[in-house]
C-alpha cells in the first residue's frame, strides 16, 4: 500500500542509518535544514514552520531522534498537516529542566557540543558508539550506522541542531498534537531515556508507546524485524 510517508532523520547523521526503514515502509526522506540539498535554517519554529507547510493535509510523519523532536513539533503545530505521527528514540526536551529529569545535564551537551564543533570526524565513531550502550548489538550497530552515515553536513547545520537540542522544550505543545502517534523506543536508550518516552507518551492525548528490549537509540538497527512488526502496521493501514 502506497503511503504519504515523510521521514525525518537524525542530528549529524543523515538519511543513510534510515534508508531500510524507508525503503520497506515507503517513506520519502526529508532531510534536516542544511543536510543534503535543503535550505540552511537556524531558527527552530521556522523550521518547523516551513516543514509544515511543504506537507500536503493529512501526511504521515515519521522522525528519529532530533528528526523526531522536528515531527513532534510540527504535528503540534499543525494538526491538520499530521494524521499519524511515528517517533523513533523520541523526547520533548533532550536537556534537563525543572520538571525533566530524565534527559541529558545541559552540561554534559555543552562539553559534547564543544569536542563536535573542534573536530566531527574525531567524535563521531565516540557519538555513535555512546549512543548504542546498553544495546546487546552495540558493536554491530555502531560499526553499520557508521558505514550507513550520509556525508557530514556542514559545521553550520550540525552546530545549529545542537542548539535545537539545548534550547527546545516541546511539552506544552505536546498536548496539541490530534494525530494518533506511535512512540517507538529501545529499552536501554542512553540518550533518549526510556522515561522520557514515556513521559512524552503521556502528554500526548492518543498516544501509545511501544518499547524494543535490548535495544538502545537505533532500534530500527538493532532489532529490524521486531521494529517493523511494530511500524508497519501503523503507517500502512
Amino acid at each position: 500500500m502506497t503511503t504519504s510517508l515523510f521521514i525525518l532523520p537524525g542530528w549529524c547523521l543523515g538519511r543513510g542509518p534510515l534508508q531500510a526503514v524507508a525503503a520497506t515502509l515507503g517513506g520519502t526522506f526529508i532531510d534536516l535544514p542544511g543536510y543534503g540539498a535543503a535550505p540552511f535554517e537556524d531558527d527552530f519554529d521556522r523550521a518547523a514552520a516551513a516543514l509544515a507547510a511543504s506537507l500536503p493535509p493529512g501526511a504521515q510523519l515519521a522522525g528519529w531522534s532530533l528528526g523526531a523532536m522536528l515531527a513532534l513539533a510540527v504535528a503540534a503545530r499543525a494538526p491538520h498537516k499530521v494524521s499519524r505521527l511515528l517517533l523513533i528514540a523520541g523526547t520533548a526536551s533532550f536537556v534537563q529542566r525543572p520538571g525533566w529529569p530524565q534527559a541529558m545535564p545541559p552540561a554534559a551537551l555543552a562539553d559534547f557540543t564543544n569536542a563536535v564543533l573542534a573536530d566531527t570526524a574525531a567524535m563521531l565513531p565516540r557519538f555513535v558508539g555512546g549512543f548504542n550502550r546498553g544495546d546487546a548489538r552495540a558493536k554491530a550497530v555502531t560499526a553499520e550506522i557508521l558505514r550507513l552515515t550520509s556525508p557530514l553536513p556542514p559545521a553550520a547545520a550540525l552546530a545549529s541542531g545542537l542548539n535545537w537540542l539545548r534550547d527546545v522544550d516541546l511539552r506544552h505543545q505536546a498536548a496539541n498534537v490530534t494525530a494518533p502517534t506511535l512512540l517507538l523506543h529501545g529499552a536501554a536508550d542512553p540518550l533518549m531515556p526510556l522515561a522520557a518516552a514515556e513521559a512524552l507518551t503521556a502528554l500526548i492525548p492518543d498516544a501509545r508507546l511501544s518499547v524494543l528490549d535490548d535495544c538502545a537509540h537505533a532500534p530500527f538497527l538493532s532489532s529490524p524485524d521486531d521494529f517493523l512488526a511494530l511500524s508497519y502496521p501503523f503507517v500502512c493501514s
